[in-house]
């Protein structure tokens, strides 16, 4: 299925991810120690972004971590031309004030760095998030160690030995609309006036287009047709995959009854211009999905709409 452009937030060709040199321990221990090498930090899930007007992604030198254990680094690959690697800080609040950059939530800061920053801090914290929950064997509950530039954790007990890989979640998410009015949702522990389109994660057995119907069954009580595919999305919050859909409701009656949704509703595109409801953050795919459906029907782009309101605003 070809690729729709532009790529969403945390997407698109931001690395050479350099596969092939995992398994070369020559040249990984060079590029460990060279100077040009670069570390992304990431801390307790939060990555490291330079404050200002511009934000920008925070890649230190070796020489900024004098206390790491090389086996600890986590290769990302080539980025801007650099090899350049993950590290997970443990030490408690680490500062740097002479880069005026701080630990952030990338979920908030993603969509202020340049595209291909943001996708290399959304895979660093991804590697680091999955390493850091695989330090015990699931099997046999041996402690695990690093392999293949981070990207292996093997158990080591003799007889057990078992591998883990790098894993995601995949979870469909899609917008429903009867063509005039867009279906949204929003749960219980949401601040009051959020809404966004329909998600879950999708099941053994089950393929993504199954996931749409049943989910959208579970969640709202409305049957669709037409499932369509429009992009996806890497979503390490922790560990997802959004892969993002667009689908026709066969009925526009609505409940809620899994009780996964606080309230489920139609909103035509006047009232999303005018701030009802308030939308998901740009960066992510509800929002593209939303967007999209929006300026089909009006030729207008919904960022640009003076009373469109989204999740972050005070209004």
């Amino acid at each position: 299925m070809p690729a729709r452009h532009p790529s969403n937030v945390f997407a698109g060709p931001y690395a050479d991810r350099a596969s092939g040199m995992r398994k070369d321990a020559a040249s990984l221990d060079a590029a460990l120690s060279a100077l040009e090498s670069r570390f992304v930090p990431v801390w307790r899930t939060q990555n490291l972004i330079r404050r200002g007007p511009t934000a920008a992604a925070v890649l230190l030198p070796r020489t900024a971590l004098p206390e790491l254990d090389a086996r600890e680094a986590i290769l990302l690959g080539r980025f801007q031309g650099t090899t350049t690697f993950a590290v997970e800080l443990t030490a408690e609040a680490p500062t740097f004030p002479e880069l005026q950059a701080e630990f952030t939530d990338l979920r908030l800061a993603g969509g202020s760095l340049p595209p291909d920053e943001a996708g290399l801090l959304a895979y660093a914290r991804a590697m680091v998030w999955w390493r850091h929950r695989h330090r015990h064997c699931g099997v046999c509950g041996a402690p695990t160690v690093a392999s293949d530039a981070g990207h292996v954790m093997t158990c080591t007990r003799p007889g057990c030995a078992t591998e883990f890989f790098p894993r995601i979640d995949p979870a469909i998410i899609v917008l429903v609309t009867d063509g005039e009015r867009a279906l949204l949702g929003r749960q219980a522990a949401w601040p009051s006036g959020r809404y966004s389109t329909i998600a879950g994660f999708v099941e053994p057995g089950e393929s993504l287009e199954d996931a749409v119907v049943r989910e959208v069954r579970e969640e709202t009580a409305v049957e669709v047709l037409d499932v369509e595919y429009q992009s996806s999305q890497p979503w390490p919050f922790p560990s997802s995959l959004m892969v993002g859909f667009l689908a026709r409701a066969r009925d526009t009656s609505v409940a809620c009854p899994d009780g996964e949704l606080e309230d489920a509703r139609w909103f035509t595109r006047a009232q999303i211009a005018s701030g009802t409801p308030k939308l998901p953050p740009p960066q992510s795919i509800s929002f593209r999905l939303i967007a999209e459906w929006y300026e089909k029907g009006t030729g207008r782009r919904l960022i640009d709409e003076p009373g469109a309101a989204l999740w972050s605003q005070r209004r």
